[in-house]
């Protein structure tokens, strides 16, 4: 599995509802990212709205594809989509340093 890390942006007066809504996700929507491959899912929200996501996959296409598929994602999405700026396509950032990689190169 590898780790990814992507931005997305919510508008800044929409900050304490998102907080609010993600405080306690749907049951079945947890249970569908985590059946469709996203494991370890974490958001961190910024006071500007910045949102940071970290997770693990095997395969960010097929797990972002898997999600797609299912009912519970569709009405989350569709609820979700207000909240951001430029709508819900992530930003993916590029890993430049692993600090357990570099100790395991250098052992």
């Amino acid at each position: 599995m590898r780790r990814v890390c992507f931005t997305l942006q919510v508008k800044p007066e929409r900050l304490e509802e998102y907080r609010r809504r993600h405080a306690q996700v749907w049951p079945e929507m947890l249970v569908a990212l985590r059946d469709s491959g996203w494991h370890d899912y974490q958001l961190f929200l910024r006071d500007d709205g910045l949102l940071v996501g970290t997770l693990l996959t095997d395969d960010l296409a097929a797990a972002q594809a898997a999600m797609d598929t299912t009912e519970v994602s569709a009405r989350w999405e569709a609820q979700m989509a207000e909240f951001f700026t430029h709508g819900r396509h992530l930003v993916v950032l590029d890993e430049v340093f692993n600090l357990e990689h570099q100790l395991g190169a250098s052992q």
